[in-house]
């Protein structure tokens, strides 16, 4: 066994390729013989000091945080990537890269194999102009590896930075979505839905939904990009949402004057989905379809049940797919020549995110084409939701709404449609735009409920909370979050500071019915 172990060694330390260890962050863990050799360091100047995007030009170091990091946390591997590294000396060293992210046990390492390049390849389309802005920007004053580090240092602060912005811009976004979302409620209950009008408000409600949901993600992208999207998962008619996604499509495709044919069952085909994310599906099949497509082309959108899975299938007439593409054609970065060159604009990443978003729903999607020329079909399967019982569910027992109720926020105009609709509940309510004001308010109105924004010009929500529960009415007072700070942090803050909810702007009216009836932490 110790002569095995010795030949492994020898072999790993001898191996016609530099042979890397790191860990998820970079940092380097074990290099053989060879790899030291290229870049001018020993193992001790290299293993738990330097992380190797330290050892990367400016161009490649960008390159490998915007692209190949990503694909890394997506596919597990990136292969025949060539990058740039630096020896010690300054030299730039050509190499061609091969990268394997494996887990053991608790942590993520890397395994890296390199390979000396004896011609300059070709960077993808995305590399060259990264490459390009950053050695203009960054190498005409910065030429020195330790000046590279001060960048590293500046990219990671911008990277904080971004999720704060991110976080901030998604607030500020959710503070004019919360006086819309409750004009809507107010004019459905007050009647105002039927006729013309209702189709008017189901076309508003939708976008509206689809606005919350988008910047709901802008308050995680960390789970983005780490592969954690949340699913908002409930039984939806499939049928229903390829109309929806047809009426979304509608413009494009009278623009190419494509012929859409639907081909649709009159009975619902009921899925447990997320309605917002498999409407991007749909969209970007219709849309995928009418790009590479020729004018006037012919496209089919149809559903069935086939082995007790939902199949959607769009299929078009358009430039088709070659048969070695098929295979590869979900891949992120994936490039199709020479279709693709005739085609108006490109695939990008979507099918990998269609891919992504359908697998997460249990489902599969696949690609086929008879060859070029000869149009293609993409073939969506999902999960037929839970059959339900023929018995009508109980109806769910009225709750009433608390009588007196404070609403709290600076925003004149979301406190007035939440106090309309409110009103509407057949509550009493009364509204103040300031943590003084509410504090008055509240001695004299005694409120059974207080609605309390977070960000308020005097006192926040959270301070505000904490000295209602001081007073003797507050103690028995439910208090309600309403807030356009959504992340988890910010709901366990809200229960630290006293409050027994915490609902998201632009609050869910019928959340808000349950909250109002229920008195637990929500």
């Amino acid at each position: 066994m110790n002569g095995a172990a010795t030949y492994a060694d020898a072999l790993y330390d001898g191996a016609p390729c530099g042979l890397l260890l790191a860990d998820a962050d970079g940092l380097l863990l074990r290099a053989n013989a060879t790899a030291c050799g290229w870049l001018g360091f020993s193992l001790d100047e290299l293993a738990g000091i330097v992380r190797i995007q330290d050892l990367m030009t400016v161009g490649a170091r960008l390159f490998h945080h915007t692209h190949c990091i990503p694909v890394l946390e997506v596919r597990g591997s990136v292969a025949e990537l060539q990058i740039d590294l630096r020896h010690r000396d300054g030299t730039r060293l050509p190499m061609l890269v091969n990268i394997v992210r494996r887990r053991e046990g608790d942590q993520v390492l890397d395994q890296w194999a390199l390979f000396m390049a004896t011609e300059r390849q070709s960077y993808e389309r995305e590399l060259r102009n990264a490459r390009k802005a950053a050695e203009e920007a960054l190498e005409a004053r910065r030429g020195a590896e330790l000046q590279l580090q001060a960048v590293n240092a500046a990219l990671s602060a911008a990277d904080r930075r971004k999720d704060e912005f991110l976080a901030t811009l998604s607030h500020e976004l959710r503070n004019p979505l919360a006086p819309m979302r409750s004009a809507l409620e107010v004019m459905r209950l007050a009647g105002a839905a039927e006729g013309a009008q209702a189709r008017l408000l189901g076309v508003f409600d939708r976008q509206l939904q689809h606005l919350t949901h988008l910047v709901d993600d802008l308050m995680e992208v960390s789970r983005i990009t780490q592969d954690k999207m949340e699913l908002r998962r409930e039984n939806v008619d499939l049928a229903a949402l390829a109309r929806a996604a047809v009426c979304d499509t509608a413009g494009l495709m009278g623009q190419a004057r494509h012929r859409l044919e639907l081909e649709l069952p009159a009975q619902p085909i009921t899925v447990d989905a997320d309605p917002t994310r498999i409407n991007q599906v749909v969209v970007n099949l219709l849309t995928n379809a009418a790009k590479y497509t020729p004018d006037g082309g012919h496209i089919v959108l149809s559903l069935a049940v086939d082995d007790g899975m939902a199949q959607l299938a769009v299929r078009d007439n358009g430039i088709g797919l070659p048969r070695h593409a098929l295979a590869t054609v979900f891949d992120m970065f994936s490039q199709l020549e020479p279709a693709l060159e005739r085609a108006r604009g490109g695939l990008g990443i979507g099918l990998s995110l269609v891919r992504g978003i359908v697998e997460l729903h249990g489902g599969s999607i696949a690609a086929d084409s008879e060859g070029e020329g000869r149009g293609s079909c993409f073939t969506v399967h999902l999960p037929l939701a839970q059959a339900q019982t023929a018995a009508a569910p109980a109806p769910a027992p009225a709750v009433a709404a608390p009588a007196r109720i404070l609403v709290v926020d600076d925003n004149a105009d979301a406190a007035e449609m939440l106090l309309m609709a409110l009103e509407l509940f057949g509550c009493e309510v009364r509204a103040a735009h300031s943590a003084s004001a509410a504090l008055a308010l509240a001695q004299e109105f005694a409120p059974e409920v207080a609605l309390l924004d977070i960000g308020l010009p005097d006192l926040n929500g959270y301070e505000l909370a904490r000295r209602l529960r001081a007073t003797v009415a507050g103690q028995n007072m439910r208090l309600i979050a309403a807030t356009g700070w959504g992340q988890e942090k910010d709901r366990q803050r809200a229960f630290d500071a006293g409050f027994d909810h915490h609902l998201t702007k632009p609050i869910d009216f019928e959340r808000l019915r349950s909250v109002l009836g229920q008195p637990g932490a929500a």
